[in-house]
C-alpha cells in the first residue's frame, strides 16, 4: 500500500519531527478547544458518565497510535486471574461490525468483532465483550460473573467511569512535538496524565517523557516465532541473518519492525493500516522470503494461511515491585481490598 506508506511516513517526520506545521495548527487549536469542552461537559455533569456497577480499569493512551496498551491488559488481565479474582476485558471492536454489545469467542471471525478482541480472547483466557457503547459491554462482563472490567483503550471514553486510570506512553517517541491532532499525536493535552492514577512507560523513557511522575516500567519481550498454519515453535535464533518480510498493520509498526532488527533479521518492511483487513494479494511479494508478521495480524490472515506465514507472540513484562504496585491498585478496588488475594 504505497500511498498508505507515503502518507504515515510524511505524518511521522512531522509529528515527531521538531515542530508543528503551520498549516495544520489552527485545526488543532479548534480540535483543543472541543477536547477542553468535552471533558467541561462531564465534569458538570451535562453529560452523563455511568457506571456498569462493579470495578473499570481503564487502560489507555493520549497520543494517536500504539503504545502497548493491548499486551499490558493481557497481562493485567491473566494477574487479575491469577490473584483469583474473574476479570472480563471490554473493548471498541475496530475494524469489527458489531452494533450491539456482544460477547467474543476465540474462533471467532475478526472482521466481525474486531482484530485486537478476538487477539485478546486468545491470549487472555477471560471473558472479551466488545460494542462502542462500552458501558453495556461491561455490564455484558457483569452478566457472565466478572468481578471487574479491564478497558483495552478507552482514556478519552468518558461516558463510562472508572475506578483506575492507566496512560501507556511510548518510551521512545514521547509526545513527539507535543502538539495536538492533526498538527501532532497527542489526543489530549499532556496536563491530562495527571489525573491518571498510574503511568506506565513502554521501553525505556529516551524522550523523558515522565516527566516528574512516577512512572512503572514495562518492556515488551517475544516469544518462539508459530506458523499460522502448524507445526512445532521455531526458536528466535532462527531469525539472525534472515532476510524476511515484515509485515505489520498496528498503531507504530517500526517498533515491530525494530524488534525483528534486535532479533538478527533483515526485515522487508510492510506497513499496513491499523486494522487493516488483509486479502491474500496483499502478502504477494513475488519470492520466496518468510513472511513474519504480529499477531494481531495473524488472527486476520488465518482464513488464507500459507506454510511461509509466520507470526512473532509478544507479552508485556515488568519489574516485580511495578507489578506489585500496578496489581495492588487494581485489587484495592475490589471488595474487601485484594487483601486475601495478594
Amino acid at each position: 500500500m504505497p500511498e498508505f506508506a507515503r502518507l504515515r511516513s510524511w505524518l511521522e517526520r512531522r509529528w515527531y519531527g521538531p515542530g508543528p506545521p503551520l498549516l495544520l495548527r489552527p485545526p488543532a487549536a479548534m480540535y483543543a478547544l472541543l477536547v477542553r469542552l468535552r471533558r467541561a461537559a462531564y465534569a458538570r455533569g451535562s453529560r452523563a458518565s455511568r457506571h456498569p456497577g462493579l470495578p473499570v480499569v481503564v487502560i489507555g493512551n493520549i497520543v494517536a497510535g500504539g503504545t502497548g496498551k493491548t499486551p499490558l491488559a493481557i497481562w493485567l488481565a491473566q494477574a487479575v486471574r491469577a490473584a483469583g479474582q474473574r476479570p472480563g476485558v471490554a473493548l471498541r471492536g475496530y475494524g469489527g461490525r458489531v452494533a450491539v454489545p456482544r460477547l467474543v469467542a476465540a474462533g471467532d471471525d475478526p472482521a466481525a468483532v474486531g482484530d485486537e478482541a478476538v487477539l485478546v480472547a486468545r491470549r487472555a483466557a477471560v471473558p472479551v465483550a466488545v460494542g462502542a457503547d462500552r458501558v453495556a459491554a461491561a455490564r455484558l462482563l457483569a452478566g457472565q460473573g466478572c468481578t471487574v472490567v479491564i478497558c483495552d483503550d478507552g482514556l478519552q471514553h468518558l461516558a463510562l467511569r472508572r475506578d483506575v486510570a492507566i496512560a501507556v506512553i511510548d518510551g521512545a517517541r514521547g509526545f513527539g512535538n507535543g502538539a495536538l491532532l492533526p498538527a501532532g499525536p497527542l489526543r489530549e493535552p499532556v496536563a491530562m496524565l495527571d489525573a491518571c492514577d498510574l503511568v506506565v512507560i513502554n521501553g525505556e523513557d529516551s524522550t523523558g517523557a515522565a516527566g516528574a511522575r512516577p512512572a512503572l516500567r514495562m518492556t515488551i519481550e517475544p516469544a518462539p516465532l508459530r506458523c499460522l498454519i502448524s507445526g512445532p515453535e521455531e526458536p528466535l535464533e532462527r531469525l539472525r541473518g534472515e532476510s524476511v518480510h515484515a509485515v505489520a498493520g498496528i498503531g507504530h509498526p517500526q517498533r515491530f519492525f525494530g524488534l525483528l532488527r534486535s532479533l538478527g533479521a533483515r526485515p522487508v518492511e510492510h506497513a499496513f493500516p491499523d486494522h487493516h483487513a488483509y486479502r491474500i494479494a496483499d502478502l504477494d511479494f513475488g519470492d520466496s522470503r518468510r513472511i513474519v508478521m504480529t499477531e494481531k495480524d495473524a488472527v486476520k490472515c488465518a482464513a488464507f494461511a500459507r506454510q511461509r506465514m509466520w507470526y512473532l507472540p509478544v507479552s508485556a513484562s515488568l519489574p516485580d515491585a511495578d507489578a506489585a504496585r500496578l496489581l495492588g491498585a487494581v485489587l484495592a478496588k475490589l471488595p474487601g481490598g485484594g487483601a486475601s488475594h495478594a
